[in-house]
């Protein structure tokens, strides 16, 4: 009986994988042959490629405006037309509205952030959320960013004495840079990485990147199988950058709500939204009324998701944007005094203080950064799931609801039919329109691009201002770097290394 009942089970499961793995043949589209059992996802199992450049990989092994995709068990829609890609996060948003990601608003309220919320409870905090990024708010808050330029600044000229020429990690340095950034402008708390990199941000951050396997599986499973995040919440597997986000937000709000105590950050607006329902609007008026629990919007572990959220995005992005940046001028010197030269003189205007206005005014550094994003878009892939039965346009085929639908963005964004000599690093290509716009949307488009992007874009900027108008940078070899094998986020493999020396 045992033997029988073996068998029938074996039998069983060889079905239901072979029933899965027909999926998309069955539907009668284009799809990726899947490899059992790992469907289209073997490379990234075995450690081979990171997940970005699996989904580039397969976008540029076919010409199908769409074609499915399997992630494990999981049949999936990869999206390679860039007119359909941001219709679908656009003019068809109805139809896409939601990531598709894992939120348990009620059992798990830290999980409710903006990102993966969903229907009716993104769109409100979305609107309760957007007064946080007006150009007043960020030119009020852009004093607590120079205060981290200026630590960035002293760090490097400790390194660098004399004619000296210093050869220096740049991922590495802003690492430091962005963590103390969003240490500061998100929770108001003062930390100096350059000469504490074991502080609690850092050490969180770390926990949150870190190569293990359970981290990664968490961190794939928030993206390709949504209902594994509730096992680990289940099993209570330890998180020590949540726990330690829990306890920052909780004793920053209590400190601030009882000592009455005002900083320009964004801690202060979730306060007020906390308290008030809303945030506002006021670019001059930055305080807070104290209300009783019970009275509050928002719950302590959802305000401290919110934190999190711009925790993580933000100081990888600033990261990224920043440290690419800087290598591709050293890649391209003849890019990189023209930088320079605009810096100079925008810096000469203003008594050669680095100001906010000053920073809107480099044009040509906004076109470095456009391009920086282009070639190293912070997440490489875009992810939504149909909320409901969507007809193809020009198409035979209906996109059923609940399927997951991904974004190449990697793969848009190196293409050479819409980037021509994707591989170089060409500023020029947004002035002389020498790209497809549909292509590009490094921050995502619609509804649900993000939300603090002019944020992290003044960071990057103010970071490659503070090092260029300071410091000379040099490459050290010719070369392009190779992506590392782990992680969502697209990140070089080892150190990134260029020379400095002082101005």
């Amino acid at each position: 009986m045992f033997i029988t009942l073996l068998i029938a089970a074996a039998s069983l499961l060889v079905f239901f994988v072979w029933k899965k793995f027909k999926y998309w043949e069955n539907e009668g589209i284009a799809f990726d042959e899947p490899n059992i059992p790992f469907g289209s996802l073997k490379p990234l199992m075995k450690k081979e490629k990171s997940l970005g450049v699996l989904v580039s990989d397969i976008y540029a092994k076919s010409k199908e405006p769409f074609l499915g995709i399997y992630l494990m068990f999981r049949p999936a829609i990869l999206v390679r037309d860039a007119k359909l890609c941001k219709d679908i996060l656009t003019k068809s948003f109805g139809s896409f509205h939601d990531r598709g990601v894992y939120v348990d608003e009620e059992n798990d309220p830290f999980s409710a952030n903006l990102f993966s919320l969903e229907g009716e409870s993104w769109k409100s905090l979305r609107t309760k959320l957007s007064p946080s990024f007006t150009s007043g708010k960020l030119k009020a808050m852009y004093p607590t960013i120079l205060e981290t330029a200026n630590n960035l600044k002293e760090s490097l000229s400790e390194q660098i004495s004399g004619k000296k020429t210093e050869i220096i990690d740049i991922k590495d340095l802003m690492n430091s840079y962005a963590i103390d950034i969003i240490a500061s402008v998100i929770f108001g708390i003062e930390t100096n990485s350059f000469k504490d990199p074991n502080n609690e941000f850092r050490r969180a951050a770390q926990d949150f990147k870190k190569e293990d396997f359970v981290t990664k599986l968490k961190g794939a499973s928030q993206f390709l199988f949504p209902p594994l995040k509730k096992v680990f919440k289940f099993l209570n597997i330890e998180d020590k950058s949540r726990d330690f986000m829990k306890r920052v937000v909780r004793e920053t709000v209590e400190f601030r709500e009882k000592n009455n105590f005002v900083r320009k950050d964004l801690m202060q607006m979730l306060i007020q939204l906390r308290n008030s329902g809303h945030i506002n609007e006021d670019d001059e008026n930055w305080k807070f009324q104290t209300t009783a629990d019970n009275l509050k919007s928002m719950s302590m572990d959802k305000l401290s998701g919110q934190g999190f959220l711009f925790f993580v995005a933000g100081f990888e992005t600033t990261s990224s944007t920043a440290s690419y940046c800087l290598y591709e001028l050293t890649q391209n010197p003849e890019l990189k005094d023209r930088v320079v030269k605009e810096i100079d003189e925008v810096l000469s205007k203003y008594e050669g203080k680095l100001t906010y206005e000053g920073i809107q005014e480099m044009k040509f550094l906004d076109k470095c950064i456009m391009e920086t994003s282009r070639k190293w878009p912070g997440l490489p892939i875009l992810n939504r799931i149909c909320t409901q039965d969507y007809k193809v346009p020009e198409s035979h085929y209906t996109i059923k609801k609940g399927t997951p639908i991904i974004v190449p963005l990697l793969g848009l964004h190196r293409d050479p039919d819409h980037f021509p000599e994707p591989m170089k690093f060409d500023p020029d290509r947004f002035s002389n329109n020498n790209y497809n716009p549909a292509a590009y949307m490094p921050f995502g488009e619609g509804p649900r691009s993000c939300i603090a992007f002019r944020l992290g874009r003044v960071n990057a900027k103010t970071a490659v201002v503070t090092v260029l108008s300071n410091f000379n940078i040099e490459c050290i070899e010719k070369r392009e770097l190779e992506i590392d094998n782990y992680s969502v986020a697209i990140m070089a493999k080892g150190s990134v290394d260029i020379k400095f020396t002082r101005r």
